[in-house]
């Protein structure tokens, strides 16, 4: 690798970037349409349509420019920006239709010189000449981008003489040999093509702005420029600059030098108007040459970064380079599409296609520079700055221009982005460098945060379990993980919190780096820390005063009571700082043998009301222990029943309606109820078996009574403490 990077030619900015910039801006339509647009749209609706695009590709040459000069870009032009700045996913989605569609455009460039030669020669076979120049396109491109670099050179040297000759005919006085004034406004007649029924200005707009697309050749080869920081800035907006002024003034010659009658009806006008009309025959082969050439070279760079970042099938063999550092495998491979649609003949259909996707590359590069503006991260401090304002005119223009193109061919279009970013995101794809991605979701968080400080009572209805799970023995974590995951999932998370004391041979710190990654696989977000302290108690309290601070801070505090836990001493105060607190309290205490059994019944019993049976808002300590039992509902797929004891006979009717009032408010479907009569005691001796039993819990819950529900029941318990900002009615 090092040896093809040795070896591998690099090019400055004129040779890299401003020439092949200019020359595929300087197209086919400059000499064969230009007269036309004039024709309908007159010279002053001219110049507007020329202002207008390159208006619009000038705002994204500027945004293009900000994001280089603030990476390292690698090969593959605007996939290489895209790719950095929001993945592999969007930046394949993207640099895979492209690729695509810039194949396409190297067949119609070949076209179009063969429709120029057959205008010279009109008795060669025409699908020779395609041939013909496909395979000296292909040589020059495969040998190298030097020689390809090289060849442009002498193009544009004779676009310079058809130039020269359109200024001889002007000094020869061509502007003013007209009989007419000057078309300042033109009448839309139309075209030959619809026998001159009329036309409006956006439809010539439409025929004349691939004329200002193709400021992308440069950046193409960014791969292989000496300074690409420099480069693909400086190159392409002088491309710009220079062949804006072209345009303008050709625009002006031509409207001085022939009538509306010519400029409708002859596309060759320029041609029989110039001093020596060969030479813009030459200009019209060269300038289709060039721009096929360019496209050829950079469409083979897009494939092969492609290649290098594994998002295509054989990424490797398209990776691969030779001794001097070309993409020749890349390159056939583009030989070989190419050569595919020649066979077309006909490419007219998804001819709209390719200046279509150059819009929605001009657009993402645009909303790449929008995200990075607004994220205000320290990461972005371009060398070129540019203003807030031309990244958005960017992206308005080119999704306005699309669908002024063609609004069926756009919908389409996008929609093949959306296709290839789906098919891209399901395929793991291991980005090699940092993207803007987490930079994004993480403004958004902290915008989510601002907006909803302090709305801590509008809160309920977007409550999730997010438990803090305080860890020194891992096994036993290891143990209650399905019980765990079955509360969180889907939306919720868990906060591995490890405590121990400090020692440099400690295990614990990876052991909770892998059991979180478990969980994450699983389908539960999990993050993880450890505290050293020598007080498990004071470790699990300090990180949960801490975390009052935080915005996304637990909201559940889950102890597993487990044979080794000094319930007072240890787990009593962290309950009694947790309430405090107003964080929710979980303890689970399992049973010895039964487990958590088949886990299809919930017992979630209900303390006797005494007389106070209606329903408020605040339904005392019921709220958490109802959601939880909800959340063990839907993923263990069971039933939940919900069990009350009173001492009253009379309240018996009460005790029922309240059941059933509360499983309509809570919206607990297929929910079963009991109503006993008597005390506690007596009950839960006799009570309806479960595989969970969850209780109600006070501050002062004793480990008695804990230890005595569990062979009571027979079955594994929980118990809640609400936090007070949890609402099943929510």
């Amino acid at each position: 690798m090092d040896t093809k990077v040795k070896h591998q030619k690099k090019f400055g900015t004129f040779g890299g970037v401003f020439t092949p910039t200019l020359l595929t801006i300087l197209g086919v339509i400059m000499y064969l349409r230009l007269g036309w647009v004039v024709g309908n749209a007159g010279l002053l609706g001219t110049w507007l349509i020329i202002v207008i695009s390159f208006a619009i590709t000038l705002c994204t040459a500027l945004s293009m420019s900000a994001i280089t000069t603030n990476i390292r870009i690698g090969a593959g032009g605007a996939y290489a920006i895209v790719s950095q700045a929001l993945g592999l996913e969007v930046g394949g989605s993207l640099g895979i239709p492209r690729y695509v569609s810039q194949g396409l455009a190297v067949t119609m460039y070949i076209f179009g010189f063969r429709e120029g030669w057959l205008g010279i020669f009109p008795d060669h076979n025409p699908f020779l000449v395609d041939v013909l120049v496909f395979a000296l396109l292909f040589g020059i491109a495969y040998v190298s981008a030097n020689l390809a670099i090289k060849t442009q050179y002498i193009i544009i040297g004779i676009i310079m003489l058809s130039f020269v000759s359109i200024i001889l005919a002007a000094y020869e006085g061509s502007m003013f040999n007209t009989n007419t004034e000057v078309l300042r406004f033109g009448s839309f007649q139309g075209s030959i093509e619809n026998n001159f029924s009329g036309s409006n200005f956006w439809i010539v707009f439409a025929v004349f702005f691939p004329a200002a697309t193709g400021i992308m050749a440069g950046a193409n080869m960014s791969g292989e420029l000496k300074d690409p920081k420099k480069s693909i800035p400086v190159g392409t907006l002088w491309a710009i600059a220079v062949s804006f002024v072209i345009y303008m003034l050709l625009a002006y010659w031509i409207a001085r030098s022939a009538t509306e009658a010519e400029l409708l009806a002859d596309y060759y006008v320029i041609v029989e108007k110039a001093y020596f009309g060969p030479l813009i025959l030459a200009g019209i082969l060269g300038a289709t040459f060039s721009s096929a050439l360019a496209s050829i070279v950079g469409s083979s760079r897009i494939l092969f970064a492609m290649g290098e970042h594994k998002v295509l099938p054989y990424s490797t063999f398209l990776a691969g380079q030779s001794a001097n550092g070309q993409p020749r495998n890349a390159m056939l491979i583009t030989g070989i599409l190419i050569f595919a649609t020649m066979l077309l003949r006909n490419i007219n259909a998804v001819a709209p296609l390719v200046t279509l996707f150059f819009l929605i590359t001009y657009a993402m590069i645009n909303i790449v520079v929008i995200i990075e503006q607004n994220l205000g991260l320290i990461s972005y401090r371009p060398v070129f700055k540019i203003h807030r304002w031309v990244p958005w005119i960017g992206l308005i223009s080119s999704v306005f221009a699309m669908f002024i193109i063609n609004p069926t061919v756009s919908l389409l279009s996008v929609m093949i982005v959306f296709v290839v970013y789906f098919y891209l995101s399901r395929q793991n794809l291991e980005t090699p460098f940092e993207d803007v991605r987490s930079g994004l979701f993480v403004s958004f968080a902290e915008w989510a945060a601002k907006h909803t400080w302090g709305m801590k009572k509008m809160q309920q209805r977007a409550w999730k379990p997010n438990l803090m799970v305080p860890v020194r023995d891992i096994n036993g974590v290891k143990g209650i993980f399905p019980f765990l995951r079955n509360i969180a999932k889907p939306k919720g998370s868990i906060k591995l919190l490890g405590i121990e004391p400090f020692s440099e041979k400690s295990k614990l710190a990876v052991q909770l780096a892998s059991l979180s990654e478990s969980f994450r696989i699983k389908g539960v977000f999990s993050s993880w820390t450890v505290i050293h302290t020598e007080e498990f108690t004071k470790g699990i309290n300090y990180g949960s005063q801490a975390l009052q601070g935080a915005f996304f801070k637990p909201n559940i505090v889950f102890l597993n009571l487990q044979e080794h836990d000094d319930y007072e001493a240890e787990l009593r105060p962290i309950i009694k700082e947790s309430i405090r607190l107003e964080i929710g309290v979980l303890l689970y205490v399992a049973h010895p043998t039964a487990l958590l059994g088949e886990r299809n019944i919930i017992n979630v019993w209900i303390s006797d009301r005494q007389s106070n049976w209606s329903i408020g808002w605040d339904i005392g300590n019921l709220d958490l222990s109802l959601l939880i039992a909800y959340k063990l509902k839907l993923n263990w797929n069971a039933k939940i029943r919900l069990i009350t004891v009173i001492n009253d006979p009379k309240e018996e009717q009460n005790a029922r309606e309240f059941l059933n009032s509360l499983i309509n408010l809570a919206r607990l479907p297929e929910t079963m109820t009991e109503v006993y009569i008597g005390t506690f005691k007596q009950v839960v001796d006799n009570a309806p078996s479960a595989d969970l039993n969850i209780f109600g819990m006070e501050e002062n819950l004793s480990f008695h009574f804990v230890k005595e529900m569990i062979f009571k029941t027979n079955s594994s318990c929980l118990f809640v403490k609400d936090s007070g900002h949890e609402s099943i009615l929510a």
